[in-house]
């Protein structure tokens, strides 16, 4: 930014200079130009070539140019041209070919012009709408103010050229938010008799799809306004939204571009806010940013077409200047609560997604794709591929921008090409600089980069709180992952296609982070020297030379250096491998070594990638510190014969603080030679050194020099170089001090023989530009340093350019330095200067001397003075005063300065504590007070980090922390703490999240889980600064998964318990978002509510917030209550009920009736009990005041804020209780395994029936949840300001609905009981029962159809989805549960097929004939010849059971249901073909689980009259379990009603034969299918207690507990007690399971 304002200064100069000799009474603009043109020869044959040279040429014709460039000449470069014509065009027309001028890019000149002169004509009433937009939103009244305005045209006569885009934009947006309330008017969630609002007025129907629905007084004007300004069919932009709806400030604040995130404000805003006009301003603030990015590229055209090298290079650097500031505004938006107008929340982002939704199929989307410097720079780097979605959706949108910005990409894409050029004139300056602005647009840490990162966060968040996508339609839900990882992936490849033609990329962009393929440059080392008077230097400042490389860097900026191992750990290696002869022998290469030495290629522009010798990989390999990985690869070459190695793999620490040739060193004098040598085989080809060797990640250091230079030719580094001690392993009793490997090749120790400077080898270098540690814009904001040590590198840089530019008296620049001593005060002499100028003050800590240095204010000099040694945080506090009012917002009456700290993790501890004292001796009443005050500085970005640390062993002894554990700690209660768990390591962030500079969300929308793949995908795996800081915040390892000794179903559980316990983690933490806000945070930050930062979305201007608060509210409860909390109780809880079912059944078929827990009937009798319904109407109630009875909601305010704090209030304890079940269940599998079983099955019976029985209190918990919601009620006269009008309010509904008569009537006594379902009366379901749930969750499964093609179409899906729709989380992962469910189906369809419906005792043919002749419909059939029974089947004894059931005429009933059973003749034909005994086995004992009943003296449930003939007889004919013989198995989801259904006999009942589906075909069937209906039972008398904890032990309380078993008779002392298990003598006890008897363990 620096070199782009002397570039306008020295601009301006020149101009004025000119402008002096322009004659009196010409046009001066014109004089200029027409003196700078030159005649065409001039410009194209200015060198000819030699005669010798024309001699050689075979074509003589390429002496001449060619018209294309005689033509450019002739007219001017096309982009210049382009830019002209708008400029002289654009002011008389209104730009309505679209915005574009040299001075403003694609701005607009004049922000208030166009809104000004639509103010000024009939067109105002528009205007004065959007002013009322808010209002009328929140009231509820928007589309009556819509339908009331008077139809005003917009043709020329009417609305003058100059108001257009005032117009479009204010008409758009007019249309675009009366669509959005009439998609959700309260009829789209929870609703009872919805009705429509039909405005009475003319609608603009006839316009085309776009204005269906739309009054005509908006919808014509729109579209006449819409086809002056070239829009063939009305709709709106991106740019429409924010660039051309803002309001400049102050239009003279010009630097370095007007259009500000400070300078500007939001027009006409839809729903006010604080959201929304944060997220527009900030995209409007971004497209800002490259106001003079057009005039930049149109000069390097001219420049290009002129052949003038030195020109083009000033303007790549002036754009490269200019992207390297955008990604600063990206971080106006801020997703940190405690950041005040820049907060955008992206769970609120759904809201105005939903918004700006097209207006129909056809139309452009409203998307980020639009935005100018996407389109202009993908036509500078002259774009090829389009190929991947982001890229096709870009190219599409590019054909509906405005015309003068086409024409200008166009002008840049097909002419002259600059890539091409660079690449053509092999100037490596050139080359360098244009690599640079391909890194800062497209590289790993470029804008690109940093938009998906930003995207990332805020969609992660969004994605699991109701959004679906980004609005580029990025992210859709038919992705192989999660949305926001789908989102990143697509951004991904679109990156690639921009690079891929300069660079070959094998792995993705934000892979690339902290690998050397960041290091694009070749420096060499020019000079070391002392900056201190240390003799040892431990802190150096080393010089680099980077003549013509093309680097250019900024204050804050850091460089990347790919070190070189010393040569003493290069001969370590080599003679302890024996390599001495082999240095300059060539080595195969690994995939990483082959991209390493293709990208030495690429940086030296050379097309053949060198070899690698052996030299090469000791030099450039990693060969310090051992990692447990090297460690391994040493120990499984040398067969585990090295004592040494076991002892480094027996460590308590990793990594060991020694090197490879230390260990090898050792392992060589104990090992067998022939071991030896075998492992490291020296007549081969040496392919095992490349796998042994891994390539060295570069290290990052703060670059220490500002220079005025317009390419620096030398970079300073202050390298403090990093000591350890050898570890005792290698070094015994001696003390031995080695070097960090990137330290000690910059900075070695002194007169060692790696001090001298070869000055011949190149080092790759690599600059990067941290985000969150840059100058402020403001040159004249008060700025403090804190640095530790070496941490004084970046400030330096930071002094030199602050004193470089023009003295402010208001600006202060304050250093507060920590260092040892005396001999290590860094600069000392640079710094006394500034401070006797007066620029500067220095305050100085030593901690280990007592010669200490004071400012004098008056002097302005350092004075010694004695003091006892202190730390910095000690100085901290003695500055305590000036420290806090630098703290301090402006807005908190401090000074509003921005504070710097550098240094180790110790320093930046140091330094704040220090802040908090000084901030509680001087500002706050209490600690908590001072942290929110240090965390707002952090949320507005005044507070910046630079710390860094040589990674420090961590401990590997310190207890593992469980799954169940991490999930427990979401700190989303106040005061609770939020631990993340990162590739096996556990992490307590909760003091951190505060000041994490990606914001607070993204952090807790990961919480008490596993966020490993985020943080690869966040590119902070390799960051060396993310490392640094989560040493700090260690606390343990993960437990790694338990050893199942081989048994692949508890292996298989395991898997699948987790990832639901992650499920119910994610579903917990992501509904808190909306939850803290609907009730009712604070928003001036300093409110003891958890989530600060939060809008009042209840009240806006003392009226109730409808449009946001009450939609909130409704939207959210609409979505748990029609979506059925689906991410926990859906297909993936049904997934884990029926492989538990099935495995359960399975193990105890033998010989058993098993019973188990109706898990998914108990759900679904939850969600359709009288307590689920009343709740329903109440939440009817609360959308009823979105559409119609908006006005009615002030009889009802304070009862909808109480209804719906209330609501949420349980919400949340509903999800602690859930995550809580789950988490024992976690817990209860290494109490299984820790058993003293025999066999793995009796592992199974116990652990699944725990989980079954846990599941069963999951749902028997959401009975609760829904009977203690149904006792809140939205009407609440008594809370009301008017009780007396709210209850009149309420009795005239009550007429009006006609409930009040209802009320009236009287009520009949000795009504008949409620149907109570079999399943209800016995307490269980058969393993047929749970298969029918599955069979109806699969077939009510949502199908997941074809994905939209265009961008419109997404927009429109997305547009349409109502507020019940699960977000794309839970959509997400019930769709992978209902795959995985089909799939087990299929994969088992035998053994389910065996487990279906087993008879308990045999049946003779004349039974099974009696009880088939009892069917009403089936006389016909009777008429038939009977098949003949088997001649081996033996007559027993019919059971009580079934003679009860055909004795009492249960098994008639009307014949008209479809049953999908298979046909009973072919049945019976099978029992006569069949020639054998059926299968039967008679149980010896009935299986139930702890609180179920049974009926005395049978084991089995009471017989209930079932609904119809077709389930009845289902349900019989299931327990014949008879199948054909030789028939193809059915599908196992055959078991899922009746087993067999009636052919012939179907077709005389009118039921229509079917199959069995798995979801794969199910959802192309038609008609209806059986479902068993429950009356209403007794209401489960469950009571909870929130927040208790069940004791650790519960799996063995459960196994204990009242004498039941978990799988077998009923509890000790009832029925079936005589049954009772075997007991096992001493302490521990088990029962028998159908002859099984599992080890007394329990």
């Amino acid at each position: 930014m620096f070199v782009l304002s002397r570039h306008i200064s020295t601009h301006k100069l020149s101009v004025c200079s000119q402008m002096s000799q322009i004659p009196r009474g010409v046009d001066a603009e014109e004089w200029l130009r027409m003196r700078e043109r030159k005649s065409i020869n001039e410009v194209l044959y200015r060198n000819f070539p030699s005669v010798k040279e024309i001699e050689h040429l075979k074509n003589i014709d390429t002496l001449t140019a060619s018209d294309h460039d005689l033509l450019a000449v002739a007219l001017g470069a096309p982009a210049r041209q382009v830019m002209i014509r708008a400029e002289e065009i654009g002011p008389a027309t209104g730009w309505k070919d679209g915005y574009l001028s040299a001075e403003h890019g694609f701005c607009p000149p004049d922000y208030n012009e166009s809104p000004g002169a639509l103010a000024n004509s009939p067109g105002r009433i528009w205007s004065d709408l959007c002013e009322r937009i808010p209002g009328c939103v929140a009231r509820g009244k928007l589309r009556e103010s819509v339908a009331a305005l008077p139809l005003v045209q917009g043709t020329e006569d009417v609305i003058p050229d100059k108001a257009l885009w005032a117009a479009v934009v204010a008409l758009g947006m007019i249309c675009s938010i009366y669509r959005y309330e009439d998609k959700n008017d309260g009829n789209a969630g929870v609703t009872v008799n919805p009705t429509k609002y039909r405005p009475d007025c003319e609608m603009g129907d006839e316009l085309g799809e776009e204005m269906v629905g739309i009054p005509l007084c908006v919808a014509l004007p729109y579209w006449q306004i819409s086809r002056r300004m070239g829009r063939a069919i009305p709709h709106l932009t991106f740019p429409d939204q924010a660039s051309y709806n803002m309001k400049i400030r102050d239009p003279t604040s010009t630097y370095p571009y007007v259009g500000r995130f400070d300078n500007m404000d939001m027009r006409w805003p839809v729903f006010g806010e604080r959201t929304e006009i944060a997220f527009q301003k900030g995209c409007a603030d971004t497209s800002a940013s490259f106001q003079h990015g057009p005039d930049a590229i149109a000069a390097a055209q001219e420049h290009v077409m002129n052949r003038n090298n030195e020109g083009l290079l000033r303007e790549l650097i002036r754009l490269k200047e200019i992207l390297e500031r955008m990604p600063n505004a990206f971080h106006t938006i801020n997703t940190n609560p405690n950041s005040g107008d820049n907060y955008v929340p992206g769970h609120q982002w759904v809201r105005w997604g939903k918004f700006s939704a097209p207006l129909s199929k056809r139309c452009p989307a409203s998307s980020g794709l639009q935005f100018p410097p996407f389109l202009v720079m993908d036509a500078f780097l002259r774009r090829k591929k389009y190929d991947s979605f982001l890229g096709a959706e870009g190219l599409h949108l590019r054909a509906w921008m405005p015309s003068n910005l086409r024409a200008f990409i166009a002008a840049v894409e097909l002419h002259y090409s600059i890539p091409d050029y660079v690449k053509q004139s092999g100037d490596p300056r050139l080359m360098g600089v244009f690599e640079g602005i391909l890194e800062i647009y497209c590289g790993s840490r470029g804008f690109l980069s940093t938009h998906s990162f930003k995207v990332f966060g805020i969609l992660e968040v969004a994605s699991k709180s109701g959004r679906t996508e980004t609005n580029g339609g990025s992210g859709a839900a038919d992705g192989d992952g999660r949305p926001w990882e789908e989102t990143h992936r697509q951004f991904n490849e679109s990156m690639k296609e921009r690079i891929l033609p300069y660079r070959d990329l094998a792995v993705e962009p934000h892979e690339m982070r902290g690998t050397f393929e960041e290091c694009r440059y070749k420096a060499r080392l020019a000079n070391r020297s002392f900056v201190d008077a240390d003799p040892n230097r431990s802190i150096a400042m080393v010089t680099l030379d980077i003549q013509n490389t093309g680097i250019t860097f900024q204050p804050g900026d850091r460089l990347a250096v790919m070190p070189f191992n010393s040569w003493s750990e290069c001969a370590k290696v080599a003679a302890a491998l024996g390599l001495g002869d082999y240095l300059d022998h060539r080595v195969p290469l690994t995939p990483t070594w082959k991209r390493f030495s293709q990208h030495l290629a690429s940086i030296s522009h050379t097309a053949q990638p060198p070899d690698l010798t052996v030299k090469d990989i000791l030099r450039r390999g990693h060969l310090a510190p051992i990692t447990k990985e090297l460690a391994l690869k040493i120990h499984d070459m040398l067969r585990a014969s090295s004592n040494t190695v076991l002892q480094v793999l027996a460590t308590e620490e990793w990594p060991v603080r020694a090197s490879l040739g230390d260990l090898l060193q050792c392992a060589v004098t104990e090992t067998n030679p022939h071991i030896w040598d075998r492992a490291f085989d020296l007549s081969g080809d040496l392919s095992w050194l490349t796998d042994l060797i891994a390539v060295e990640v570069p290290r990052t250091y703060s670059i220490s020099t500002y220079s005025n230079e317009l390419l620096p030719s030398t970079v300073d580094l202050t390298i403090s170089r990093a000591e350890y001690k050898l570890c005792s392993t290698f070094a015994g009793d001696k003390d031995v001090t080695s070097a960090g490997v990137g330290s000690g090749f910059l900075n070695p120790f002194v007169n060692s023989s790696d001090e001298m400077i070869e000055t011949d080898e190149e080092i790759l270098v690599g600059v990067s530009r941290p985000l969150n540690f840059q100058l402020p814009l403001d040159r004249a904001a008060p700025c403090a340093f804190f640095a530790g040590g070496s941490g004084i590198a970046p400030f330096r840089s930071f002094w030199q350019a602050r004193m470089s530019a023009h003295h402010n008296p208001a600006r202060r620049d304050i250093l507060y330095l920590g260092v040892q001593s005396r001999e290590k005060f860094c600069y000392e002499d640079e710094l006394r200067d500034y401070i006797e100028a007066g620029l500067m003050e220095v305050h100085l800590a030593f901690s280990r001397d007592s010669r200490g240095l004071v400012y004098d204010q008056r002097t302005h000099d350092l004075v010694e003075k004695e003091m006892p040694p202190r730390y910095i945080d000690a100085l901290i506090v003695e500055q305590g005063a000036t420290i806090s009012e630098l703290v301090m917002s402006k807005r908190q009456g401090g000074l509003g300065g921005y504070l710097y700290v550098c240094g180790s993790v110790s320093v930046f501890d140091s330094v704040m504590n220090g802040i908090r004292k000084a901030l509680y001796n001087h500002c706050s009443a209490t600690i908590e007070t001072a942290d929110i005050i240090i965390s707002k500085a952090f949320a507005e970005r005044r507070f910046m980090l630079d710390v860094f640390m040589t990674p420090k062993p961590l401990p590997c002894n310190l207890p593992t922390i469980s799954l169940s554990q991490l999930g427990r700690h979401t700190g989303h209660r106040p005061d609770s703490r939020m631990w993340i768990a990162v590739h096996g390591s556990v992490y307590d962030v909760t003091d951190f999240c505060p000041m994490h500079p990606g914001g607070t969300l993204i952090i807790k929308s990961n919480a008490g889980v596993d966020c490993s793949k985020t943080f690869d995908n966040l590119a902070h795996t390799n960051n060396p600064e993310v490392s640094s800081l989560l040493t700090k915040y260690f606390i343990g390892h993960l437990t790694p998964k338990p050893d199942f000794h081989g048994s692949q179903d508890l292996s298989d559980m395991y898997d699948m318990w987790s990832s639901y316990l992650r499920t119910t983690v994610e579903t917990l933490v992501a509904h808190q978002f909306e939850m803290y806000e609907i009730m009712g945070a604070s928003d001036d930050g300093t409110s003891n509510e958890f989530l600060r930062g939060s809008e009042n979305v209840w009240s806006r201007e003392n009226f109730v917030n409808i449009g946001l608060g009450v939609r909130m509210f409704y939207d959210y409860q609409s979505r748990l209550l029609q979506g059925g909390f689906s991410a926990l109780f859906g297909p993936k809880l049904h997934e884990l009920v029926l492989k538990l079912s099935f495995a359960l059944a399975d193990v105890s078929s033998t010989g058993t009736d098993t019973r188990l827990p109706d898990v998914l009937g108990t759900i679904a009798r939850a969600k359709t009990s009288s307590d689920a319904v009343a709740t329903s109407q109440e939440v009817a109630l609360v959308g009823r005041f979105l559409g119609e009875n908006s006005s009615n909601i002030r009889f009802a305010e304070k009862g909808v804020f109480n209804y719906a704090a209330k609501s949420v209030q349980l919400d949340i304890e509903f999800l602690e209780d859930i995550r809580e079940e789950a988490c024992h269940g976690m817990d209860a599998f290494e109490s299984v395994m820790a058993m003293d079983a025999q066999t793995d099955d009796e592992r199974v019976i116990v652990l699944f029936s725990f989980l079954m029985h846990t599941l069963e209190r999951m749902a028997k918990r959401l009975q609760v949840f829904y009977n203690k919601l149904a006792q809140y009620k939205v009407y609440q006269p008594t809370l009301e300001k008017n009780p007396a009008r709210a209850r009149w309010n309420l009795l005239r509904r009550r007429v009006f609905d006609g409930s009040f008569f209802t009320l009236t009537a009287e009520t009949v006594l000795g009504a008949a009981p409620a149907y109570v379902s079999n399943q209800q009366a016995a307490g269980g379901v058969d393993f047929d029962g749970v298969m029918k749930r599955i069979q109806d969750s699969l077939r009510n499964a949502p199908q997941l159809g074809p994905a939209p093609q265009s961008l419109n179409a997404m927009h429109l899906a997305r547009a349409t989805t109502p507020p019940t729709e699960m977000n794309a989380m839970a959509r997400h992962e019930n769709s992978t549960a209902v795959r995985a469910m089909s799939s087990f189906i299929d994969k088992n369809k035998r053994a389910i097929r065996r487990l279906s419906k087993m008879p308990s005792v045999p049946l003779t043919f004349e039974q099974i004939q009696a009880a088939v002749e009892q069917q009403d419909g089936l006389m016909g059939m009777m008429n038939r010849r009977p098949p003949t029974p088997p001649s081996s089947t033996n007559e027993s004894q019919m059971s009580a059971f079934m003679k009860s059931q055909m004795a009492n005429g249960s098994l008639h009933g009307p014949a008209s249901s479809v049953s999908r059973a298979s046909s009973m003749e072919r049945m019976m034909s099978g029992l006569q073909n069949r020639g054998r005994p059926m299968n039967s086995r008679i149980p010896s004992q009935p299986v139930s689980f702890p609180g179920m009943q049974s009926i005395p003296g049978s084991g089995r449930s009471p017989p209930t009259p079932p609904l119809d003939a077709t389930t009845a007889l289902g349900a019989m004919m299931g327990k014949l379990n008879v199948r054909r013989s030789g028939s193809v198995p059915p599908s196992p989801a055959m078991s899922l009603g009746a087993v067999s259904e009636m052919g012939r006999m179907g077709t005389g009942l009118g039921i229509r034969p079917g199959r069995s589906m798995s979801v794969r075909s199910v959802s192309s069937v038609g008609g209806n299918h059986p479902h068993y209906q429950a009356g209403q039972g007794q209401q489960t008398n469950m009571t909870t207690t929130h927040g208790k904890k069940l004791s650790s032990n519960s799996l063995r309380s459960f196994m204990l507990g009242s004498g039941n078993s978990v799988i077998g008779g009923g509890s000790n002392g009832g029925p079936g007690s005589s049954r009772s298990s075997s007991v096992s003598r001493g302490r521990n006890t088990m029962p028998a399971f159908g002859g099984i008897r599992v080890a007394p363990t329990f």
